[in-house]
């Protein structure tokens, strides 16, 4: 029983590596292109429109949201807030059912 809760844990720690790993490598990809189109946009027109900015914010809002589920960040709700509610609502139920015994 012991061991296959150890191999669960594992499989879990493994997969968080992975995920990790990519999205690393996601940064990673994003930094090259976005420098390689900053410099054809600097080589064809010297910055008088910096048409690459458009295509670095819309790859950098994706790579942010990939950040949040890779890293398990939530600044709406902070970590845990689901179990917290969950615990609360069940409290509130239990107590809502001893005042109708």
């Amino acid at each position: 029983m012991e061991t296959s809760e150890n191999e669960n844990k594992y499989f879990r720690a493994k997969d968080k590596v992975e995920a990790i790993k990519k999205f690393y490598t996601s940064l990673m990809s994003y930094i090259f292109f976005v420098g390689f189109l900053a410099a054809i946009n600097y080589w064809t027109d010297e910055w008088r429109y910096p048409w690459f900015l458009w295509a670095a914010f819309g790859w950098g809002i994706g790579l942010v949201f990939h950040a949040f589920k890779v890293f398990d960040l939530n600044p709406l709700f902070g970590r845990n807030w689901e179990e917290r509610k969950i615990k609360e609502y069940m409290q509130e139920d239990g107590k809502q059912q001893k005042r109708w015994k």
